[in-house]
């Protein structure tokens, strides 16, 4: 589960916004990030660090390597929150034009 406010932080980061975008793609494994990415492969490593405390990703061990994943479910939650921010700014503006309305009247 993403914890909101801590998963809306971590993707206000190009890298890591870039690194969620991969991983919806496909499952990767940290070294086949950093070679998609300008940055290095302990960097990629501190960047999934980050997106995995904030519960948008997971990983699993293959073989000698750990493959990371999106969560799908945190990234389900994310899109609720979002779509509720977008719902009460529908509200407000709809709100706004109608006491304007009443204004002119």
């Amino acid at each position: 589960m993403a914890y909101r406010g801590a998963a809306l932080l971590a993707l206000g980061d190009p890298t890591r916004l870039a690194i969620l975008e991969r991983l919806a793609d496909r499952p990767s494994a940290v070294v086949d990030l950093a070679r998609e990415l300008p940055v290095s492969r302990p960097a990629v490593s501190q960047h999934l660090r980050v997106l995995k405390d904030a519960g948008l990703v997971f990983d699993e061990p293959v073989g000698n390597r750990r493959i990371y994943r999106v969560d799908p479910d945190a990234l389900a939650e994310l899109r609720d929150q979002l779509d509720r921010f977008w719902s009460k700014a529908l509200a407000a503006y709809e709100a706004t034009v109608e006491e304007r309305r009443q204004e002119e009247r």
